[in-house]
């Protein structure tokens, strides 16, 4: 199917491995599906009883990619949809997902993406989703994703959350329940600027012996915009995780993080730590004695910490 150039512009920003309509994917446009396809060895259902889709990803899927796109381009559009993914053991495969939203009218636009990832024994699976916004009307542009994961024996999750910008108010939740010698790897990127709004409640549930989860937050806030960011570690068992959240403010923002560990078991190993600040002159400094506009240098500090 042909897309429009606005279409394939988002799909650019939030999918950095190139969406492509061959394999295993759906694209989600405003708020339908506008085209999908299977591969030998993952399936896209439509749910029947509400919007979404059922993902089947075999245990013979090696290596293999899904891309799960959403994509909003009219302007007042509120657009709810439930995703559950059903990973079968030893199944190794990357799940690219996100949502663009292209908003050049007065409305409010929002997108609450509630994904579920059923994870089964030593499966590999790593996530990537990127929310972005851009357009040149006044509405505000929101999105509210939930990710919802259940981790069995052995299994390993790699959640890599990205902001890139134009997002207006974002309200995150992220709730993980960990089996036995389970892996989790947690890496949460995001800026704000303007009057923008970032809320992250995350909560990591340990449950099985010797579990380990690694969270990671880095974010950058402008303007007036304000962040809170609330991860909890839960050790229910023998187990390990460390939380970290650092951030850079500048103007007039307001950034908040509050990263909580909590053990119900002796032999729980959890750390914490986080860091928040202004960018530091004396990398400023640097940057500009090479020839660098101010701005041009903090861009670039701004960049590198995001990697």
């Amino acid at each position: 199917m042909e897309l429009d150039a606005i279409t394939n512009k988002v799909l650019d920003a939030i999918d950095t491995n190139g969406f492509k309509q061959q394999g295993a994917y759906n694209l989600r446009y405003n708020g339908a599906a506008l085209c999908h396809g299977d591969s030998e060895n993952i399936r896209i259902r439509r749910k029947e009883d509400k919007q979404g889709i059922d993902v089947y990803i075999s245990s013979k899927a090696q290596g293999e990619q899904v891309h799960i796109p959403v994509v909003i381009s009219q302007s007042g559009m509120m657009d709810v949809v439930y995703n559950d993914f059903y990973i079968e053991e030893s199944a190794d495969v990357v799940i690219v997902a996100g949502c663009g939203i292209h908003n050049s009218g007065c409305n409010e636009t929002r997108h609450d993406g509630i994904h579920a990832f059923h994870v089964g024994k030593n499966a590999k699976v790593v996530y990537e989703e990127k929310h972005y916004g851009e357009g040149e009307g006044t509405g505000e542009n929101i999105l509210n994703p939930v990710t919802q994961i259940y981790m069995e024996e052995g299994s390993m999750f790699t959640l890599d959350t990205v902001q890139i910008r134009g997002v207006d108010s974002t309200k995150r939740i992220t709730d993980v329940d960990m089996g036995p010698e389970s892996r989790l790897f947690v890496m949460e990127k995001l800026m704000t600027h303007d009057k923008q709004t970032a809320v992250s409640n995350m909560e990591v549930r340990m449950n099985g012996e010797g579990s380990s989860a690694q969270i990671i937050s880095r974010s950058v806030a402008k303007g007036t915009s304000s962040q809170t960011f609330h991860p909890s570690a839960v050790g229910n068992a023998l187990c390990k995780a460390h939380v970290q959240c650092d951030a850079i403010i500048m103007d007039h923002a307001h950034v908040c993080a509050i990263p909580e560990i909590d053990a119900h078991d002796v032999d729980a190993q959890i750390v914490h730590e986080a860091a928040i600040g202004r960018i530091n002159n004396e990398q400023l400094l640097k940057l500009r004695s090479f020839g660098m506009k101010e701005e041009e240098a903090e861009a670039v500090i701004i960049d590198n910490f995001l990697q």
